[in-house]
């Protein structure tokens, strides 16, 4: 029986209670069974652990936050060598043999003689509040005070607790519980039903903080979840664009439309709450470091006290003019140097939606309102501009304005439903809104962001890196990664070292259990989705071996790209579920189609 949520209040769940959660989720591959795991873990846990809970499994400590540890190895392991007495040679030496820190370490916590001295035992909330702390801590001597912090947590835990704790802090807890897993257990656990996930994914797209979407939920069930609005400094799961292929197939969904440029920049999710401005990315990170003088151009240029609007940041050459491209707007996400950057590669942002103005909502407006409001609220100058927007009605005007984006050195363009069902979709990608980025003949011309799920040893000239990747396009009707080619080309010997020291981070021994993949593709290491590359390609053809479109354009086929090729860019700035869709790519083939029979 089920308990009544907001009953459990009571002292801190002890951390290994969780650890053996994690332990359990370890042995399984079944997304009902990790969800069945989770339920159970959060009727088990005290009300005020719940949020705690969520940070900790999904390893985002500090949502909305631009908190980071600032932990490296090299860290953890001086912290080790002071917790247990052991040198950090020996550490290394354990951790050439396990290729894991958190096994190591919980090796030597079992060896360690003085174990059965500590008779403190560790809860959530202390692992959660130093862990608070460490982040907090900056300035001189934030080094040593960081490591005695850590110190003391892992001369405090358990063996098992020191394997969480130290995959925990260096980003590796390899779990793979996304929020999507997770809003299906807090419907179960504290609604009773899992049909109530919809009310609660609405909570979590109006608020994206899934720690108190969960203990709201237990507090105050259906009812406290209903309550959920945007709020200022609070970001929104971001709205999601179709894509089609010809300005004829755009016009029959949307028929008079609204066409705006799509901009080779990053998106941002900007809120003002009088003299704080915060900056969020596409991945609700808050990046408002990494643009100071964005701050600075919505305080001055957005008039209203309390908004929170989206636009593009883009780079140029002040000397010319000209627009960079996204890969040269990435050298402004650093964490030094940054007035340098600042001055290095200034940029324009490029306002195009108003989600709240003052007091007032409008995620539930028509899009021509939300326009006029964002057009009322804001003062043009060189660095802040309102998006090109032009009404078109005929696929003759809106290809002239696609060349038009094309020669300025755009991406192409968005095209925005104006029917007065056209609210802004909080975490959402529908028919609303369309990208039009160039067609696609019978050779891909358009690039796709692909997720990585699994990699095959290279041998020769890239042995001891990997020689291919398995990347998988994202299925947004069941939450799942679904394979679409072996991608082997385009790498760098550089690259080749980075990926696998990028990917270490998120290997695991077997399938995630968010990917769908066929028993024909075997791979040799897996990863939990996490990694989002852009990748060019030759065409789309029918696959027997791929899950992309399984069955959908012809029995028991999926979907391929033939020739992939890694353009260079890791797209940091797109959570895996922002990759492109499996919908998508049937568009894209579609269009090939159509495209080899004129």
């Amino acid at each position: 029986m089920r308990q009544e949520p907001g009953s459990r209040e009571d002292e801190s769940m002890l951390y290994d209670i969780l650890c053996e959660t994690y332990l359990t989720l370890e042995s399984t591959t079944k997304r009902l069974e990790m969800t069945e795991i989770l339920v159970d873990i959060f009727l088990k846990s005290p009300t005020q652990d719940i949020p705690l809970i969520c940070y900790l499994t999904t390893g985002n400590l500090f949502p909305a936050t631009d908190l980071d540890l600032g932990i490296a190895e090299k860290m953890v392991i001086e912290s080790l060598a002071v917790a247990l007495g052991y040198t950090s040679n020996e550490i290394k030496d354990g951790l050439k043999e396990t290729g894991d820190l958190g096994i190591t370490a919980e090796n030597l916590k079992r060896k360690h003689k003085q174990l059965a001295l500590f008779s403190k035992k560790l809860t959530v909330q202390d692992v959660y509040l130093t862990l608070e702390k460490i982040a907090r801590t900056a300035g001189k001597g934030s080094v040593k005070q960081k490591t005695r912090l850590l110190s003391g947590l892992i001369a405090s835990s358990s063996p098992l607790g020191t394997r969480y704790l130290i995959r925990a802090v260096l980003g590796k807890l390899r779990l793979g519980i996304a929020e999507m897993t997770l809003i299906d257990a807090i419907a179960l656990a504290f609604t009773g039903k899992k049909e109530n996930r919809a009310l609660v994914e609405r909570a979590y797209n109006f608020n994206t903080d899934i720690g108190q979407v969960a203990q709201v939920a237990a507090k105050h069930g259906l009812e406290g979840l209903k309550r959920f609005k945007i709020q200022v400094g609070h970001p929104i799961r971001m709205m999601a664009a179709q894509r089609l292929s010809s300005p004829v197939e755009i016009l029959e969904k949307h028929g008079r439309t609204a066409v705006e440029t799509k901009y080779d920049g990053e998106r941002l999710q900007i809120h003002k709450d009088k003299d704080t401005v915060s900056i969020f990315s596409r991945r609700l990170e808050n990046i408002s470091r990494q643009y100071p003088d964005v701050v600075d151009y919505i305080h001055e240029g957005v008039k209203a006290e309390r908004a929170i609007v989206e636009g593009e940041v883009v780079a140029y050459d002040p000397d010319t003019g000209e627009f960079f491209p996204f890969q040269i707007l990435m050298r402004r996400r650093r964490k030094y140097g940054i007035e340098k950057a600042r001055t290095q590669y200034p940029v324009v942002v490029f306002l195009f939606d108003a989600l709240l103005v003052d007091e007032v909502s409008l995620v539930d407006h028509p899009f021509p309102e939300r326009r006029k409001q964002l057009e009322q609220i804001t003062q043009c100058s060189n660095n802040l501009q309102l998006a090109f927007q032009q009404i078109v009605t005929t696929p003759k005007e809106l290809e002239t304005l696609f060349e038009h984006a094309i020669s300025d050195g755009h991406e192409g363009l968005i095209t925005k439903s104006l029917h007065d069902d056209a609210i802004y979709q909080a975490g959402g990608r529908g028919w609303l809104w369309i990208k039009y980025k160039r067609d696609y003949a019978s050779e891909m011309v358009d690039t796709v962001d692909l997720v990585v799920i699994g990699a095959f040893w290279g041998r020769g000239r890239r042995a001891g890196t990997y020689g291919a990747l398995l990347c998988a396009a994202y299925d947004d009707e069941d939450d799942k990664f679904k394979t679409v080619c072996k991608l082997g080309t385009g790498f760098s010997d550089e690259d080749l070292v980075a990926f696998r020291d990028i990917l270490e981070a998120f290997r695991i021994p077997h399938p995630h259990a968010r990917v769908d993949v066929q028993k024909e593709m075997t791979s040799d290491v897996w990863f939990v989705p996490a990694v989002v590359l852009e990748i060019q390609g030759a065409e789309l053809t029918l696959s027997p071996v791929h899950t992309a479109a399984l069955n959908k354009i012809k029995a028991k086929s999926g979907l391929a790209i033939r020739f992939p090729r890694y353009t260079g860019t890791q797209r940091t700035d797109k959570a895996p579920e922002q990759a492109t869709t499996v919908k998508e790519l049937c568009v894209m083939y579609r269009g090939q189609l159509r495209q080899s029979n004129e």
